[in-house]
């Protein structure tokens, strides 16, 4: 009896991967079908501008931030690094270097830079935060 509810159970588990990995395949075939539209395109774009406008505008002044995070990076200070935002969102290309709790605090955006090093600015989260 007990190799049977074992054998059940396995079943049981596989089901539900199953179920749930082909709920995230057709969630991810309407998001990019709903991301591929040009009017979803023309927003993204546009708020890519922005951001990267308000990113330089704010750079003067939160550039020691960065400068602050990339040596914590190259240093492996792991202390230093959990002090800082965890607002990375790394699926956007996107990494925050100012402290946490910044949003409060100093009433700032996040601030940090993209993918391709870029100064960049954003309000509110990404879904892998």
């Amino acid at each position: 009896m007990t190799g049977d509810r074992l054998e059940e159970q396995r079943v049981q588990a596989a089901v539900r991967r199953h179920v749930r990995n082909t709920a995230f395949a057709e969630a991810e075939k309407v998001i990019s079908f709903a991301l591929s539209d040009p009017q979803v395109q023309e927003v993204r774009a546009r708020i890519e501008v922005a951001e990267t406008q308000l990113g330089r505008e704010l750079c003067a002044r939160l550039q020691p931030f960065q400068d602050r995070y990339e040596q914590a990076v190259r240093d492996s200070d792991a202390a230093r690094l959990t002090r800082i935002c965890p607002g990375k969102h790394g699926r956007w290309g996107r990494i925050c270097d100012l402290d946490v709790g910044h949003e409060t605090s100093m009433e700032e955006p996040h601030w940090g830079h993209n993918s391709e090093g870029r100064p960049i600015a954003w309000v509110g989260s990404a879904p892998d935060d």
